[in-house]
């Protein structure tokens, strides 16, 4: 038997969960088949900074800073993307160093905006880039499982939802959309300072979900930033 703490599971063919209490901190204990368990590892910090991932909120700005400059000069993808990537994080797992909040806006794609490869970014997308309790429990999981330090909002310049929100009242699924738009932009109807409000709407959103309980020490940023879609650039003081 081999026991391991749920942020350090790997989640394969898992055979039963007895939950218990550590400090604060709730723990699992897992128990998989003899067959199973070269699958399962232990967590280390060696593993955690393999490839230089590990990173505070400030750093890890800096990163994505200095990746949109990579992208705005390239014209093909910086990210690495390769078979010996793709094999060392199958092996040691995910560990991104940013969380990204994006619309679903089909010229909107975080990972070569910030030319980043595999395992780099945790990406959560969604029309409008707006926050509900399912983007909360996506946002939970990499501040306090996969130690994410940094979360941004990314909102767009010519968002099809914000502009639906000013121009127009939707019926249907999207009006869940347009509805929480509105609520964060109330009678704005600039579509780029709209934008910007709707993203900073969202980053408050998690903000307040994650960050007024937790301690300062943890070192977690949440803040949003604006994408423009003519000339790759993200504008971070909104």
């Amino acid at each position: 038997m081999l026991s391991v703490s749920i942020s350090d599971m790997k989640p394969f063919f898992l055979l039963s969960v007895r939950k218990q209490k550590s400090g604060n901190r709730e723990r699992g204990t897992f128990f998989a088949d003899p067959i199973v368990l070269k699958f399962i590892k232990t967590r280390t910090v060696a593993d955690k900074m393999k490839g230089g991932i590990m990173m505070n909120a400030g750093e890890a700005l800096e990163k994505l800073k200095e990746g949109n400059k990579r992208y705005i000069a390239s014209e093909r993808g910086n990210g690495d993307i390769s078979p010996a990537r793709r094999l060392e994080t199958a092996g040691h797992g995910q560990n991104p160093y940013a969380v990204i909040v994006a619309c679903s806006d089909s010229r909107v794609i975080p990972e070569e905006i910030f030319s980043a490869g595999i395992g780099e970014l945790f990406v959560i997308r969604v029309a409008g880039n707006v926050v509900g309790a399912h983007e909360l429990g996506s946002i939970e999981y990499a501040l306090e499982h996969l130690d994410c330090k940094l979360a941004v909002v990314l909102g767009h310049t010519n968002c099809g939802a914000v502009g639906a929100a000013i121009r127009h009242d939707p019926d249907g699924h999207i009006k869940y959309l347009t509805d929480a738009i509105r609520l964060a932009i109330r009678d704005e109807t600039d579509d780029r300072k709209a934008s910007c409000l709707n993203a900073k709407h969202s980053a408050e959103q998690i903000r307040e979900a994650f960050l007024r309980d937790l301690p300062e020490e943890k070192g977690i940023l949440v803040t949003a930033a604006l994408y423009h879609i003519d000339s790759g650039k993200v504008e971070f003081e909104i």
